[in-house]
């Protein structure tokens, strides 16, 4: 490749890589050139993108889908500061030769962190006794202890992992479901596989850390919900297409739920309405679980180091090549 190359940052909304010290390392490679918009419709990404050869995807909300991919002949990378690629169109990528590559990991303990958060703050009816003070109102609700329950974790990657280290030192008993369950990796992971319907009949939390795949997509619907204990917990820190929101939603109102918390949806921003909004047992947050001022640097670098590593004829950390 040219020593000299056109680097995009097609939508920096809200800003996630504008500003970090991380893009100084690309100056010497070529032009770095951030949009602090997201583009509009794709007719806007495709002029964005003409003519750079590598696009940094600090945003998962700008997709790159088929006609896009196709239009865009000089792109050679697409480095995501996330760990989810589900916003390119992988096969078509790989089809062009367009290199695709992420950050597996990077920010696991970041990302476990806050989803463990949210797990205290939904089973200590955080955010509903909050307003209810706010509106003047003494509302008392019993509470769940965590301490000796069941974590159930559906994904055994680096966050699934983290979230198994986190339970195990708060004293749950973890249990786990995967693909792909070796008696190694439960050595390793200090966790006891189970099959997916034990996990659902067991979970008095049940949290999930699973790639968005046809094989994931609504992984939890109207009947896995129904499986699950009466009063369980439901945290969300995967994709938002993993979970059947409707069905979620009419789980809640029903009672059998005891709550939910989401940090991802199956449409970002999630801004229309939805019954799963009035449900007071939930806790929302805006896909934020590695928006920290460490999450974000990790994320700035690990794209960075990517896209030097490809620059320099190394490339790393392909999901698509």
């Amino acid at each position: 490749m040219k020593n000299k190359v056109k680097i995009l940052v097609p939508g920096d909304d809200p800003v996630q890589i504008a500003g970090s010290p991380q893009l100084a390392r690309l100056k010497s490679w070529g032009e770095v050139i951030i949009h602090p918009t997201r583009p509009a419709d794709s007719a806007e990404k495709i002029a964005r993108a003409t003519g750079c050869d590598i696009i940094i995807n600090s945003r998962g909300m700008v997709s790159w889908r088929e006609a896009e991919l196709r239009a865009l002949p000089q792109l050679k990378l697409i480095a995501t500061c996330s760990i989810g690629t589900d916003m390119v169109d992988l096969k078509v990528a790989k089809e062009l030769g367009i290199v695709v590559s992420n950050l597996p990991g990077r920010t696991a303990p970041v990302v476990a962190e806050h989803m463990f958060g949210l797990m205290f703050a939904l089973a200590k009816n955080a955010a509903f006794q909050t307003a209810e003070l706010r509106a003047g109102r003494w509302t008392r609700r019993t509470n769940i202890m965590l301490q000796g329950k069941v974590l159930g974790i559906a994904g055994l990657g680096h966050i699934g992992a983290e979230m198994a280290r986190l339970g195990r030192a708060l004293g749950m008993e973890v249990i786990v479901w995967t693909f792909n369950p070796t008696a190694e990796r439960a050595r390793e992971g200090g966790v006891q596989f189970v099959e997916f319907e034990e996990l659902l009949r067991r979970a008095d939390v049940l949290s999930l850390h699973v790639k968005l795949t046809e094989q994931t997509r609504n992984l939890i619907g109207a009947r896995q919900l129904e499986l699950m204990k009466p009063g369980a917990l439901l945290l969300n820190g995967a994709r938002g297409a993993v979970v059947d929101l409707d069905a979620l939603a009419a789980a809640l109102d029903s009672g059998h739920l005891g709550g939910a918390a989401l940090d991802v949806y199956p449409q970002e921003p999630f801004l229309d309405p939805h019954p799963i909004l009035k449900c007071e047992q939930v806790i929302f947050t805006p896909h934020a679980a590695d928006q920290t001022p460490e999450g974000v640097e990790l994320l700035n670098q690990g794209a960075v180091d990517n896209v030097i590593a490809f620059l320099e004829g190394r490339p790393q950390n392909n999901v698509a090549i």
